[in-house]
């Protein structure tokens, strides 16, 4: 059997193709694919090859954020059949530690030594992804969701769990006030986790006032262009900082900078954004005593995402602002490349168009 895919083969070397695949087997499900969205690493792989040390170096399906719906289950018993039916929309979560290396054996299984993780180029070969018109998954890695859930929503578990998992490392957010860095995608589902979690006061900083149209609808408070505003954190910056709590979702040396002025002493400063080497305030990091914390991916938190927008107490419609066929691939890319214009760009799959 066959399947349409989206293949970077390089640099802005996106092709439509088609791949086998086989019917599943015991302990897995064949999906009919319904959604997928654009993260900033597939934007990178797209534009740039990569990003840091991680380059494409053969090609790759990509897509790690989808959704699809139970088309066939694999005969014979496996591990997540239960609970599990043709016909049922789930999110697939392509985080796969294999349970055996040491920081599996810890409980870290976040930073599991054989992570296969779908969309990645990490590893050679590289783990293929999921834009494609059905795949064949494990059906431990099905969630499903809730009845009146579009395939769209479904799609946003994985970088809601990353969110999830960011704002976990920050502890306790009740009456908080949270400074966050960046309104893309990533920022925006932050933004909304902090408020789940308590935070009394979000305010949320970028670039383009596009951007920032989207923050009050996912919990922002205040909205600053700091383009148009060079001084809007300022107010916050008096007397050693007005933060509790600062996530870093743009991984831009200025944003940064002002996060370490903003924070509060003994205050948080989560890092969620990622690029290469930047100069730090060392003298703000040590004189302040601030907790600066890295968070990368998730683990439990994909359930928990699930859950949460099943049950719209985290509502992530307002971040979805594109859609294309998979057909139209290269232009979805090109499309959330544009963020005057783009925030989560998604494709669709065969009989979702």
């Amino acid at each position: 059997m066959q399947t349409r895919v989206a293949r970077l083969h390089g640099m802005r070397d996106l092709r439509v193709e088609t791949m086998d695949y086989a019917p599943p087997g015991p302990g897995e499900v064949s999906l009919r694919m319904a959604a997928g969205g654009i993260c900033g690493s597939d934007l990178h792989y797209y534009q740039d090859g990569g990003f840091g040390p991680v380059r494409v170096r053969q090609p790759i399906v990509s897509g790690h954020e989808a959704a699809g719906v139970v088309e066939a289950i694999g005969t014979g018993s496996g591990t997540g059949i239960e609970g599990l039916a043709v016909g049922r929309l789930v999110a697939v979560n392509p985080s796969q530690p294999c349970g055996r290396c040491h920081y599996c054996d810890i409980g870290q299984p976040i930073h599991c030594l054989e992570m296969r993780f779908m969309g990645s180029a990490m590893r050679l070969p590289h783990e293929d992804g999921m834009f494609r018109d059905r795949l064949v998954v494990p059906a431990i890695q099905c969630h499903p969701v809730g009845p009146d859930v579009t395939p769209g929503e479904a799609a946003i578990a994985e970088p809601l769990a990353v969110c999830l998992h960011a704002v976990a490392q920050a502890g306790d957010l009740a009456g908080a006030r949270v400074l966050v860095t960046g309104a893309g995608p990533i920022g925006l589902l932050t933004a909304a986790a902090a408020r789940h979690a308590g935070a009394a006061e979000i305010v949320m900083t970028d670039l383009t006032d596009a951007a920032l149209a989207r923050a009050p609808a996912m919990g922002a408070t205040t909205a600053i262009n700091v383009a148009t505003q060079p001084d809007g954190l300022a107010p916050f910056q008096a007397n050693k900082g007005a933060f509790d709590v600062a996530f870093d979702c743009s991984a831009a040396a200025p944003a940064l900078r002002s996060a370490f002025a903003a924070v509060r002493p003994r205050g948080v400063i989560v890092q969620v954004g990622v690029t290469g080497d930047v100069t730090i305030p060392l003298n703000a990091l040590v004189g302040k005593e601030i907790v600066w914390r890295g968070s990368q991916r998730f683990h439990a938190e994909f359930p928990q995402a699930v859950d949460l927008i099943s049950r719209r107490a985290i509502d992530v419609r307002p971040i979805i602002s594109h859609t294309f066929p998979l057909e139209r691939a290269v232009e979805a890319f090109e499309q959330a490349g544009d963020r005057t214009a783009a925030c989560k760009v998604q494709l669709t799959f065969a009989g979702f168009n």
